[in-house]
């Protein structure tokens, strides 16, 4: 399959690549599908590109890189969406934004992925977690990221 997309280009990918998210993202509710790209310049950045719109993708990263130890606190009910297998655990993405001149994640909406079962949701978390986070501040090509 191939997506038209106005960041990347024209992106092939299997249909097994798709992340079903079934609430979709905060401000995207009905977003459904969505495929996670690798960034060709940051490692440790990823994109959530969703399939049927070409202008929406959003950089996501592991919030363990800038914060060591953050644990999630949610209820096994935001949980059961993902079907996850009693020894799963999800991976955990968090939303990377450009906040004036500095590099933010917000760590109270963290997405909760079940890569086997190809799902995804967006939960709030139960504890108390900055919404913005500074991580690092941006160059002019929004490259730099520690």
């Amino acid at each position: 399959m191939i997506i038209h997309t106005t960041r990347f280009g024209n992106v092939e990918f299997q249909a097994d690549d798709i992340l079903t998210l079934p609430k979709g993202l905060v401000g995207y509710e009905t977003e459904q599908y969505w495929v996670l790209l690798a960034d060709e310049d940051n490692e440790s950045i990823a994109w959530l590109q969703q399939v049927a719109r070409p202008e929406l993708a959003m950089a996501v990263v592991s919030p363990r890189r800038f914060v060591p130890d953050y644990n999630l606190h949610v209820s096994s009910r935001q949980l059961e969406l993902l079907q996850l297998s009693p020894e799963a655990s999800p991976y955990v993405l968090v939303v990377l934004s450009r906040n004036a001149d500095q590099l933010t994640i917000n760590l109270r909406a963290p997405i909760l992925l079940n890569l086997q079962q190809r799902l995804g949701r967006q939960l709030l978390t139960l504890d108390e977690q900055p919404l913005q986070l500074a991580v690092a501040r941006v160059d002019a090509r929004f490259k730099q990221t520690a």
